[in-house]
């Protein structure tokens, strides 16, 4: 049986958990394709907070594709707000509560490039100073990979083809993805890889959306600006719809387009690779 494990009791199942039955037709055929496949998810405090449905989608996908996801409850914030606003105390703290979180040898999959970059580069040298716990950080750092990339380069599962209705999808990549997590191609393989889904190209793909964490607090003008500037390329490629991997820059966007009333709303890549191999429309 796939299914996300944590060890609470049927009655107090967390949202992200998910039990779904292996029909007994492939039961066999799926032992003997391979090994059970294991990961975890890192959920993130964005998705926790403000897009719980992401990683829940998130978790539901990697379900269908054969991964048994664990989802360690006490995980909390990847410590990036404090760290590049210039409290790497304040981070180090947060990341050290988590550092034990992760023992086996699984995969750490993150439904964020951004977080997924904070885990991968920064999580080590926030203990450059303590052996033992840098140890720890590397250890969750080579493990650590961003949710596309794992679709994509690890599972390299074949998706199945739904009567879903013919779309054509934009990317946003957010800028640490791009950068320190490499995963703009990802992204575009995954999108490709669905039937009756055209990936088309936004003029100001490799722009950031104005996030940046606390950049959209501290500079909230020039933050809006770029939004807007954002969705209007996104709307002007003749898209239906827009996916990104990050769920700041789609809070960041989505709240310009309802303030200004215009483009197309987005979703997360794991909401609308879920409802594609649902067949379900976005």
């Amino acid at each position: 049986m796939s299914q996300l494990r944590h060890g609470a009791p049927d009655s107090a199942r967390n949202p992200y958990e998910k039990v779904h039955p292996v029909p007994e037709e492939t039961a066999a055929t799926a032992r003997a394709d391979s090994a059970p496949r294991d990961a975890y998810l890192f959920a993130t405090c964005v998705i926790d907070l403000f897009a719980p449905e992401a990683g829940i989608d998130a978790a539901h996908v990697l379900d269908r594709l054969g991964v048994t996801v664990h989802f360690p409850e006490a995980q909390t914030c990847c410590g990036q707000p404090a760290y590049t606003t210039g409290f790497p105390r304040d981070a180090r703290a947060v990341v050290a509560r988590q550092l034990d979180l992760f023992p086996e040898p699984w995969p750490i999959v993150v439904p964020s490039g951004s977080c997924g970059g904070m885990l991968k580069w920064h999580w080590p040298r926030l203990f450059a100073d303590d052996p033992a716990l840098r140890a720890k950080a590397e250890d969750v750092a080579a493990r650590t990979v961003e949710f596309t990339d794992y679709v994509v380069n690890t599972l390299g599962t074949a998706l199945p083809a739904h009567d879903a209705p013919a779309t054509r999808v934009a990317l946003h990549t957010s800028c640490t993805a791009r950068r320190e997590m490499g995963t703009l191609e990802c992204g575009r393989a995954l999108l490709g890889g669905l039937p009756g889904v055209e990936c088309v190209t936004q003029a100001h793909e490799s722009e950031c959306c104005g996030f940046g964490g606390t950049f959209a607090v501290k500079h909230p003008e020039v933050s809006a600006a770029m939004a807007a500037d954002k969705l209007a390329a996104i709307a002007e490629s003749g898209c239906d719809s827009y996916v990104s991997a990050d769920c700041g820059c789609l809070l960041n966007l989505n709240l310009t387009r309802d303030r200004d009333g215009t483009g197309p709303r987005g979703v997360h890549i794991a909401s609308f690779l879920r409802a594609r191999l649902d067949g379900a429309p976005v």
